[in-house]
């Protein structure tokens, strides 16, 4: 659901660039950064996956099995307890989206815009998008 949101808003953000940036082909752009950013969510959550499964069969032996009804039972959770499991979690949860963003953001700033890579560049318009879509809920009529 989050990295969902993060990719809309991601794409909405290279549309406003593309469109502002007068690119004659900004489409095509949006289309690559979607190809980019939902290739990258399919490679870093299966690599979470693993991660995370591998963890678990390290802590439980040979006779790992996973098993869904067994949520209620604490000697199973597989280390994702306290502190440490809650960072994992967030951790594994929240880095695809953000990588993903990332990769977008240098996809937009080196072959839409043509610019180098600074943090300015790379960052440049997300508030602008975000005031339009705030701006887009406004009555005209007022």
């Amino acid at each position: 659901m989050i990295g969902g949101l993060i990719g809309i808003l991601t794409l909405i953000w290279v549309y406003q660039t593309a469109t502002k940036a007068n690119v004659t082909n900004g489409m095509m752009w949006v289309i690559v950064c979607a190809v980019v950013y939902m290739a990258s969510q399919f490679i870093l959550i299966g690599a979470a996956n693993y991660l995370v499964e591998s963890m678990r069969a390290a802590q439980g032996g040979e006779g790992y099995e996973r098993d869904v009804m067994s949520i209620g039972d604490r000697k199973n959770l597989g280390g994702f307890q306290g502190g440490k499991g809650v960072f994992m979690s967030v951790f594994f949860e929240l880095f695809p989206p953000i990588a993903g963003f990332l990769l977008v953001a240098l996809v937009r700033t080196k072959f839409v815009l043509k610019e180098s890579l600074s943090k300015d560049n790379l960052f440049s318009g997300i508030g602008a998008m975000f005031k339009s879509i705030k701006d887009s809920f406004k009555n005209p009529e007022q």
